[in-house]
């Protein structure tokens, strides 16, 4: 498989990871999700060249992750906001900051907290099952065939 031909792959894994899975995106996302929205600011932080990160953010915003929204004039300039469809992430982001926060904590705890606006407290992020409620771990759940299913999807 071809990384140009994963978005044409019956897997949801391999078309998702055509949009999200270049580590400079993941990057540039998990900035999205602490406030940054101007290409400057992105470039200030993640250090990497202005052809990269226009290429990852064109990507995201063809694919409707992100929307272009002009915050200047003259000249005019664009700032990078999450959709709808870019806020979906956030799952996303989440585990995968819980799993490097586990397994790669330097022995100092995470370098972020997060906090419920709702409740005021810090929390972990789980994944629950959105009929009983309980706690999903990969050994309770069991992968079966849906409506879109062929014998080459893997996920």
């Amino acid at each position: 498989m071809k990384w140009d031909e994963l978005s044409r792959e019956p897997c949801s894994v391999a078309r998702s990871v055509a949009v999200i899975g270049d580590r400079w995106t993941l990057l540039i996302l998990r900035d999205c999700f602490l406030g940054v929205r101007r290409f400057e600011a992105f470039q200030e932080r993640l250090g990497i060249s202005r052809t990269i990160i226009a290429d990852r953010l064109k990507v995201l915003t063809d694919e409707g992750v992100l929307e272009k929204a002009p915050y200047q004039e003259r000249p005019v300039r664009h700032e990078y906001r999450l959709t709808q469809k870019g806020l979906d992430l956030y799952p996303v982001i989440l585990a995968v900051v819980s799993w490097g926060d586990r397994y790669y904590d330097d022995g100092r705890g995470p370098p972020i907290l997060r906090r419920h606006k709702a409740c005021g407290c810090d929390f972990q992020p789980v994944m629950t099952c959105s009929e009983c409620g309980d706690e999903v771990e990969a050994r309770a759940v069991e992968a079966r065939p849906g409506s879109a299913f062929s014998p080459s999807a893997a996920g």
